[in-house]
C-alpha cells in the first residue's frame, strides 16, 4: 500500500507587476497550523490592485477565509481594487457570508473603471424600477378585484387603519398646522407692514394653506408617522414568515395587507388636509389679530375674496395623491425588507425617504399641471 503524499504547509506566493499584486495561495491552510498573514505578505508595498488566486490541490478550512477577509478589508481601507474573480465560486460565496456578518462603515471596493460603476448603478436602478412597477401593477389588479367583489374586501381592517392614520394623527397634525399658519403670518407681516397692506395677510395665509401647505405638511407628517409604521409592520411580518404563510395559503399579500392601508390613507388624507387648512388659517388669524390688530371678521371676509372652490379642490386632489404615495412607499419598502431586525429598521427609514422624495416630485408636477390648466 503506497503512502499518502504529504501536503506542504500553507504558503502565499506574490507576483508584482506595476501597481498590481497577484497573491497565489498554496498548500494546506489549517486553523491549527502556522500560516502566512496578510501584513507579512504585503510588507511595505501598497498596490492599487490585488488579485487573489488558489493553486491547484490546495487544502483549506476557515483559516483561508480569514486570510482572504483580511486582504479584502485592507483593500477597502486603502481604496484598492480587490479582484476575487479567480477564486472558486464556493470560496467567494463563503467570503460574502463572512463579509455580511462583519458589516462596518468601511467603503466598498472601488470598481475597475468608471463605466463599470455606471453600469452597476444603472442595473440597480433598473431592478428597483421594475420592482416598483410590479408592485404598482399588483395594487391596480387588487383594486380591480375590490371593485368586482367588494364583499371579499376586509373592511374591518380598513376601518382600523383609518382610525390609526386618521383620528390618531389629529394631535400632531393640529400642532404642525397651527404653527405653520403662525409662521406664515409672521413672515408675511414683515413685508406687508412696510407697504401698509396688513389686511392682505389673510390672502397669503388662505392661499398658502389651502393650495399648498395644508396638503404638503399633512403628507410629511403621515410619511414619518404612518408610512414608517406600515414599513415596520410589514417588514416584521416578513421577518416572522407570516407573509410567506399567506402566499402558501393562496392569499395575495397585496390584496390582504396593502390594499386596506392604501384605501385608508386615500380616504383620510383629504379629510386631514381640510382639518389642517382650518387650523392653519386659525393660526394666521391669531397672529393677524394680535400683531396687526386685524379683527377676525375682516380677516375672514378678506380671505373669502381670494380663496374659492378651485383652490380647495386643488389642495384636496394633491392630498389624495399624496396619501397614495405615502401608502405605496411604506408598503413597498415593508414587503422588500430583509428578514432581520436591522432590515426592518432600514425598511422604515427607506419608506420615509422614498415618500418624501416622491412627495416633492409630485408637488412640482402638480404645480406645473395646475398652472397649465389655469387652476
Amino acid at each position: 500500500m503506497s503512502a499518502r503524499p504529504e501536503i506542504p504547509p500553507a504558503t502565499a506566493r506574490t507576483e508584482a507587476s506595476g501597481n498590481r499584486l497577484t497573491v497565489i495561495l498554496d498548500g494546506a491552510w489549517r486553523i491549527t497550523e502556522a500560516r502566512p498573514t496578510w501584513p507579512e505578505i504585503l510588507g511595505s508595498t501598497r498596490p492599487e490592485r490585488v488579485q487573489l488566486r488558489l493553486a491547484d490541490g490546495v487544502r483549506w478550512d476557515s483559516s483561508l477565509l480569514l486570510f482572504l477577509f483580511a486582504a479584502q478589508q485592507w483593500c477597502r481601507e486603502q481604496g484598492s481594487y480587490c479582484d476575487l474573480d479567480a477564486l472558486p465560486a464556493k470560496v467567494r460565496e463563503l467570503l460574502a457570508e463572512l463579509d455580511r456578518s462583519h458589516e462596518s462603515s468601511v467603503p466598498f471596493d472601488r470598481t475597475e473603471s468608471f463605466l463599470t460603476s455606471v453600469g452597476v448603478a444603472t442595473e440597480n436602478v433598473a431592478v428597483q424600477a421594475r420592482g416598483i412597477f410590479d408592485f404598482i401593477g399588483e395594487c391596480v389588479l387588487s383594486t380591480v378585484r375590490l371593485v368586482r367583489s367588494p364583499r371579499k374586501f376586509r373592511w374591518g381592517d380598513c376601518l382600523n387603519e383609518m382610525q390609526q392614520c386618521g383620528a390618531m394623527a389629529l394631535p400632531i397634525v393640529s400642532l404642525i398646522s397651527f404653527l405653520v399658519g403662525v409662521t406664515l403670518a409672521y413672515t408675511g407681516a414683515i413685508v406687508l407692514r412696510q407697504f401698509g397692506g396688513d389686511i392682505y395677510i389673510a390672502d397669503i395665509i388662505g392661499l398658502s394653506m389651502v393650495r399648498e401647505m395644508g396638503a404638503v405638511m399633512t403628507a410629511v407628517v403621515l410619511a414619518g408617522r404612518t408610512g414608517a409604521a406600515f414599513a415596520a409592520h410589514l417588514g416584521n411580518m416578513k421577518a416572522n414568515e407570516e407573509i410567506d404563510a399567506l402566499e402558501t395559503l393562496g392569499i395575495p399579500p397585496v390584496q390582504f395587507l396593502v390594499l386596506p392601508r392604501l384605501l385608508a390613507l386615500c380616504v383620510m388624507m383629504p379629510l386631514l388636509t381640510l382639518y389642517a387648512n382650518a387650523l392653519g388659517i386659525l393660526g394666521g388669524g391669531v397672529v393677524a389679530y394680535g400683531l396687526l390688530s386685524i379683527p377676525a371678521a375682516a380677516y375672514w371676509i378678506e380671505m373669502q375674496t381670494i380663496v374659492d372652490a378651485s383652490d380647495i379642490a386643488s389642495g384636496l386632489i394633491k392630498a389624495g395623491a399624496f396619501g397614495l404615495i405615502v401608502g405605496l412607499a411604506g408598503c413597498l419598502r415593508g414587503l422588500q425588507a430583509e428578514r432581520s431586525a436591522a432590515g426592518v429598521g432600514r425598511a422604515a427609514t427607506s419608506a420615509v425617504v422614498t415618500a418624501l422624495l416622491m412627495l416633492v416630485i409630485a408637488d412640482a408636477l402638480f404645480a406645473v399641471a395646475f398652472n397649465k390648466l389655469g387652476i
